[in-house]
Parts: C-alpha cells; structure tokens; sequence
C-alpha cells in the first residue's frame, strides 16, 4: 500500500470526525428549510381624504403708490426741510433751490413785455393815423397795410413776450419742490449745496391708502393658473393684529439669486397697527384635492423614486408600491397617487423589508 493510505489503526480516530461533520450538515439543512419568521409592523389603510394644504410666509408691508419726486428746473439746493420716515401732508415745502437764476430770467421777461407793449403802442397809433387819412384820401392802401401788418406783429411780440413771462414766473415757482399728496418720506438723495438737475429724484414719498404685503415666493410654489385664494396677514410683533388680503401682482420675473418671484397681496383697510415696513406673516390654504395622507415613516425607495410597502391581506407578503408625492408636510407625506383605497401600508418597520417578506401587524399608534 502507498504511503497515503489509512492505517486501520487511524480509523478509531476519523470515525467520531465524519460522525460530527455529518450531524453539522443536517442541522445546516435543517435552519436553510426553516421558513423565516414574520417581522412585527405597523400598518394602516388607505383612505382618500380632502387635503387643503396651507402655506404661511414672512413679508413685510409695503406702499401700494410710492411717488417719485424731482425739481422741474435744475440748480443748487439751498434748504433740505423734510427727512426719512417724516410725515408730509399734501403741499408741503420738502426742499428748495437757490432761486437767483430764475428770478433774474423773470426780470428779463418782465422787460420784455415792458419793451414789447411800448412798441404795439407805438404801431398802434400809427395805425390809427393811417386809417384816418385813408379814410380822408390822404394816403395810399399800401401803406395802411403796412401800418397795420406792424401793429399785428408788435402785437404778436407781446403775446410772445407774455408767455416767456409766464413760464419764468412758473420756473420761479418750481424751486420749492412740493409733496402731491400726504404720505410718509422714504426715500432722499439730496442734501443742501448739493447741484441737482431737472427731473433728478430727489425724494420718494409712501402715499397715504391702502398697504400691501409683499412676499418672496418661491418659483415651485406659485401656480399662475389657479385663482387667488384669500390670504391671512398676521402682524409678527402682535399676533391680535390681522387682516384679509388678495393677490393682485405676481412678478413675471425671477429673482437670480434667491430663484424667488415677488408676490404682492393687496390688503384692503390696512390696520393702523400696520406700518410701512412691519414684518408679517401671510398664510394661504389651497383649495382642496383627494389625496392620501400617510406619517413620513412610512416613505421609503424604489431605483431611486418615493415608494411605500403594501401588505397583501391574505398572504400577508409585502411589494413595494411606487407613488406619486403631493407635497409634503410637517410630520407626513402627501401621495396624489399610485394606491388604491382600501389597500394596507406599512407605516413602521419599513427598513427591515424585503421583497415577498412575510409580516405581522401589530396595534398600536400609526393603525
């Protein structure tokens, strides 16, 4: 025999080894057949309900007609007599110019409708002449067109002159610049001595009325096509405080930075305890959908898109179920579709799922 054959002397020895490896093989075979025991879960049923989902945003309140003022005419600035956050009634002073420019331009025109009136005197009176002696014979039609074509002209360097002297005493008024209408001063860019030229503004002014609230919406959040629902603006700094808005603007334009659309909510007899600049809050619930409200434990994956475990109520195996998300909420999930009524979620015990897992539910909160 070689030199690996066993010896009858080694066979006392291997015969309890192959006895143990043949009993460790059965209970191997025996745990692998064993079916697996069912994981404990919570589950509830599905239920279509109205959900009307409410948004609330921080804003601030805003002028609904916010004036730009300037000087007509431009020139030094000589008194500065209002300041940011002043209240103004309507025709008040706000600041003036140094008026030597204009008054030295209204006495040239008053001299020239001094000038012009002395000259359709003196073509008045020629006229006058020509048309007696013409009616004597004692002088000729020719020259009493003449005559008369210089007391039009001299008449008409009057009205010219007139308006000259209407337009100085107008540009004499506009360097005190007025308030059109009472408000609140939000806005200056002008200090005395400071050179400003015509139409430069130079003071913006909140014009008394109805306020707005203005938000910075977010771009996924504003539906152009649905109708306006009615908003809740709340004062932050006293909750007592509120009232009704509507939206009457929606920016057309993107914010670039934030990805933000400005919304303007019209708030029709603004509380007093509302005053320009004052942080708010606007809160605005959508109009109702049928839809599937489940706790976000319940969410889980699928190749990467939102999906929940379904209990098959005889086999009591789970599958999962891609969905389709609404939106989501503080605390829950939203599902717009994707299941059916009636139909058993798993709400707890989502991550120890697999495919054709068998479950059982147990009482508890989240049924």
């Amino acid at each position: 025999m070689g030199a690996e054959a066993v010896s009858f002397k080694q066979l006392p020895l291997l015969v309890p080894l192959i006895l143990v490896s043949v009993l460790l093989a059965g209970c191997q075979r025996q745990e692998a057949e064993a079916p697996k025991p069912p994981i404990l879960v919570r589950a509830v049923d599905v239920a279509f309900t109205d959900y009307s989902p409410t948004l609330s945003l921080t804003g601030v309140i805003a002028a609904r007609t916010l004036n730009s003022l300037a000087f007509r005419v431009g020139g030094r600035v000589s008194e500065r007599l209002v300041d940011v956050g002043q209240r103004v009634e309507k025709d008040t002073v706000l600041a003036r110019l140094d008026p030597e420019a204009q008054q030295s331009d209204l006495r040239s025109a008053q001299a020239d409708v001094a000038a012009a009136e002395a000259q359709l005197r003196q073509t008045t009176a020629a006229f006058d002449r020509q048309k007696t002696l013409l009616a004597q014979g004692f002088t000729t039609r020719r020259d009493y067109d003449l005559a008369e074509q210089a007391m039009r002209t001299s008449q008409a360097s009057v009205d010219s002159a007139n308006s000259e002297l209407s337009t100085a005493r107008e540009n004499l008024s506009f360097t005190e610049l007025r308030a059109g209408r009472a408000g609140i001063v939000t806005d200056r860019s002008v200090e005395t001595g400071q050179v400003v030229q015509a139409a430069q503004t130079v003071f913006t002014i909140a014009e008394d009325g109805d306020r707005d609230a203005v938000f910075n919406v977010d771009e996924k959040l504003v539906d152009s096509g649905s109708a306006a629902p009615p908003v809740t603006i709340m004062l932050i700094a006293d909750p007592t405080v509120t009232a009704t808005g509507k939206v009457r603007e929606v920016s057309p334009v993107v914010d670039q930075a934030s990805g933000s659309v400005r919304v303007k909510v019209e708030v029709p007899n603004t509380p007093p305890a509302m005053p320009l600049g004052a942080p708010i809050t606007g809160t605005v619930s959508a109009a109702p959908r049928k839809a599937v409200v489940l706790p976000w434990e319940a969410l889980t994956s699928a190749d990467g898109k939102p999906s929940v475990w379904i209990v098959d109520k005889n086999s009591k195996a789970v599958s999962p179920r891609l969905i389709d998300i609404l939106s989501y909420d503080t605390g829950i999930v939203v599902v717009k579709s994707g299941l059916d009524a009636g139909q058993s979620v798993v709400t707890a015990g989502v991550q120890f799922l697999s495919p054709g897992q068998t479950v059982e539910i147990v009482a508890g909160e989240g049924q």
